[in-house]
């Protein structure tokens, strides 16, 4: 059986190697764009779904194509990457506002192909973030490392940054990009 996933991301190909070391990696070429008037749940089960349903539509046989998508939120606002540092210092600026608390959602829709049989699994996980107080020096100095560019929110909670989360509620693979506690319990029959 072949598992796909259907990500280009490096973190997301770490995580999935812990569940099965036999996949491989197809990039889905969808205009990854948010939808008006959707919640950030929805948007991420979207995403996610479409990126899945892509590769799904370029292969053929018993597969199983991985989808996922994540996104960062606070009071209903959605960030996504910085356009340029000035961004993501104002990223984290609001990350600090009031409670210091945010949610990372991860989106995840797995396609299986079985001797003909289709299935399809949706499920959001999300992940409370306590960020401490940080700087305007220490938040320069993270953004100088040039890591806060290709991440949501400007941040990444598996490298550096990580000193700066006080703790997490919730599944720390699902903060990284993909939750791995609920991909094994859909595909463990199959590796």
């Amino acid at each position: 059986m072949r598992i796909i996933l259907a990500s280009g991301s490096p973190r997301r190909k770490e995580l999935l190697k812990l569940i099965t070391p036999k996949f491989e990696i197809l990039v889905s070429e969808v205009y990854e764009k948010l939808e008006e008037g959707l919640i950030p749940q929805k948007q991420v089960e979207r995403l996610a779904y479409i990126k899945a349903k892509d590769i799904y539509e370029k292969t053929e046989g018993d597969r199983i194509i991985i989808g996922a998508d994540t996104i960062v939120t606070k009071n209903g606002k959605i960030y996504g990457k910085p356009k340029d540092r000035t961004h993501a210092k104002q990223m984290i600026n609001e990350l600090l506002k009031g409670n210091k608390i945010h949610s990372i959602m991860t989106g995840l829709f797995v396609i299986i192909e079985k001797d003909g049989e289709y299935k399809e699994y949706k499920t959001t996980d999300e992940v409370k973030v306590f960020l401490k107080d940080i700087s305007d020096s220490e938040i320069d100095k993270w953004i100088n490392t040039g890591n806060a560019m290709d991440k949501a929110a400007a941040y990444g909670i598996q490298n550096e940054f990580c000193v700066f989360v006080d703790k997490i509620e919730g599944n720390y693979t699902s903060a990284v990009g993909l939750p791995t506690h609920k991909i094994y319990d859909i595909i463990k029959e199959y590796i």
